[in-house]
């Protein structure tokens, strides 16, 4: 998921700023009007957020259990897939035992067919004997016509019993024919319906295991999901903490604005009546940390401006960048208090200040800075030290990315105004 802009942004922060003599301010209920209005208007983002949190964590409990489905659907498969491979070698090993018969059988008809064949020939022999006496057996001529004393018995007992023993012989003649076919038969039949379901057990196995290649993708895509879900809800987090800062700053400018009016009230009177308290301080200022300006905002830092505010190639950028190669101090542009003072993975050192200006709510933003001397919660003066100027997050050369708000700061920065012509710049 595509960083939020809140993962990498910076520390927003409420404060207000002081009145000078000569500009026009609200009154104080006015100001602390615009104040609580600004407030509620975070209030109620937060609990909007905080909706947008609770939806983000259902359907992360939601992806969970889908998970934990095609957790124990693969766990099924997985037993389904060891049966199949149990039978498919169960099969294997009584095709090979079906083929050892196969081989014992055809030693078994070698030895039937050579029975078939002693037959064939005795039964002949009596035939041609009948033939030739007329019907009778002379033992003698069985005798003699003997190729070995095996065979002599054979036929002494042939012909003794031949008439008795026709019918047995032929039907042992056909039993030893029936007897092979049926075999062959049977392990044909046996052998056939083996490869058969081997087959289909194979065919099995390849769909089973295409199933579980089908769930292992759809457990990754929900993985991935759940994983942008949290992305999305830590973001949602992230942005209602920022937001419930800059709440709290603003409760803390409502009490200051009280303050500032009766500060302004008497700077403006002692004004009137001692015009040398007029001078500033610039001349003790270090070449690389800006004057301090009149009116209710300051450079925040010393050195050039290297980018502007607007489009920036495919990307908006929401505030300028000041580059400076020298060691150079980063200051408040204007008096508040600091809502967010933390490091960020794309924006670094970064610090959050929200003001108060004549009862509008400003949000300035300081990036890149390689320290910070000011924390969350700190009220800071205009042109007040808040860190050095460096290059750490996603930065390329030394700078400080400046944004200003007109308003509180939000994820999609619809707040950020161009800060020329507002703030003094390089």
């Amino acid at each position: 998921m595509k960083k939020s802009v809140i993962t990498i942004a910076v520390a927003a922060t409420v404060g207000l700023g002081t009145i000078f003599g000569g500009v026009s301010i609200k009154t104080e209920a006015e100001s602390i009007s615009s104040l609580k209005g600004e407030q509620n208007k975070i209030h109620d983002k937060r609990s909007s957020i905080k909706s947008d949190i609770n939806q983000a964590n259902d359907k992360i409990n939601t992806l969970k259990d889908q998970q934990i489905d095609v957790k124990s659907e693969m766990k099924r498969l997985d037993f389904a897939i060891e049966d199949t491979i149990t039978k498919i070698d169960d099969k294997s090993e009584k095709i090979k035992e079906t083929k050892a018969e196969v081989a014992k059988l055809q030693a078994e008809t070698k030895v039937i067919i050579e029975r078939i064949k002693k037959r064939n020939v005795l039964l002949k022999e009596r035939a041609r004997t009948y033939q030739e006496n007329g019907g009778m057996v002379n033992y003698l001529d069985v005798l003699m016509g003997s190729t070995s004393f095996s065979d002599f018995i054979d036929r002494a007992n042939a012909v003794a019993t031949i008439v008795q023993a026709d019918q047995e012989i032929i039907k042992q003649h056909e039993a030893d024919k029936e007897e092979l076919a049926q075999k062959q038969a049977k392990v044909e039949k046996d052998l056939s319906s083996l490869q058969t379901m081997l087959a289909d057990l194979k065919n099995m196995n390849q769909q089973l295991n295409q199933q579980k290649k089908e769930k292992d993708k759809l457990l990754a895509s929900l993985k991935d999901q759940e994983e942008e879900a949290h992305e999305g809800m830590m973001e949602l987090q992230e942005e209602e903490q920022l937001l419930a800062a800059q709440e709290a700053a603003i409760q803390k400018a409502i009490q200051m604005e009280k303050e500032a009016q009766a500060r302004a009230a008497e700077e403006a009177k002692r004004r009137s009546t001692t015009s040398s308290n007029n001078g500033n301080n610039s001349g003790s200022q270090s070449n690389s940390t800006p004057n301090v300006s009149s009116g209710y905002w300051t450079q925040p830092a010393a050195g050039y401006l290297s980018s502007g505010f607007g489009g920036r190639g495919s990307e908006m950028h929401y505030g300028v960048d000041i580059a400076n190669g020298n060691k150079v101090a980063i200051v408040a542009a204007a008096s508040g208090v600091v809502s967010r003072s933390y490091y960020s993975s794309t924006y670094g050192n970064c610090i959050f200040v929200s003001h108060s200006i004549n009862g509008q709510v400003y949000t300035t933003v300081y990036a890149h800075m390689t320290s910070r001397s000011v924390g969350s919660g700190a009220s800071v003066k205009k042109g007040q030290k808040i860190g050095i100027m460096g290059n750490t997050g996603a930065s390329h050369g030394q700078h400080l990315h400046f944004e200003l708000h007109k308003g509180p700061w939000t994820m999609d920065k619809r707040y950020a105004i161009n800060p020329v012509g507002i703030v003094p710049l390089p």
